[in-house]
């Protein structure tokens, strides 16, 4: 049964029950109207994450990817039974029926999730694939200053102020 629409914030009440996503209990109501094949778990403070989460949403006209920032107040990563920095580490994703993936299968089930899986089809090539397994290990340590370079500057509240 595929994941519906989940209100911002109520990703973190999900977790994993004899390999099937359900609900802790909550007041608040989830809304059910769309469908997702894949939730995609992101750093909202990682430059890069940010561009590519926001060319994801962008093509993500028929609402099959979700989205959830790790670093929202509300995300709980033990309902995971994950740290928060294993989550920073490298990226996660969640399938419908339960399984969290990490690494470069996200960028697969993300880009399948928004019709652009051909795009990531030499990834799940036999011969090719630890390549990338190696070259995304790599981006994953070092993608704070790769964005620092390369997009915007990351500035504490104060530390960038004219």
């Amino acid at each position: 049964m595929p994941l519906r629409s989940i209100a911002a914030g109520e990703l973190g009440r999900y977790h994993l029950y004899r390999n099937k996503c359900v609900t802790k209990p909550s007041i608040k109501k989830i809304d059910m109207n769309n469908a997702h094949d894949f939730i995609l778990f992101y750093d909202g403070h990682c430059p890069i994450c940010q561009k590519e989460v926001a060319w994801l949403r962008w093509k993500n006209r028929k609402g099959r990817l979700a989205f959830q920032d790790i670093q929202d107040k509300r995300f709980d990563p033990e309902i995971y039974s994950k740290t928060f920095d294993e989550f920073m580490a490298e990226i996660h994703g969640l399938y419908p029926d339960g399984r969290l993936v990490k690494g470069v299968e996200v960028f697969c089930a993300a880009y399948s999730a928004v019709g652009l899986g051909w795009l990531t089809a030499p990834i799940r090539w036999r011969l090719l694939r630890p390549l990338f397994d190696c070259l995304y290990t790599w981006f994953a340590r070092h993608r704070l200053r790769l964005g620092a370079w390369f997009g915007k500057k990351t500035c504490s509240e104060d530390s960038c102020r004219l």
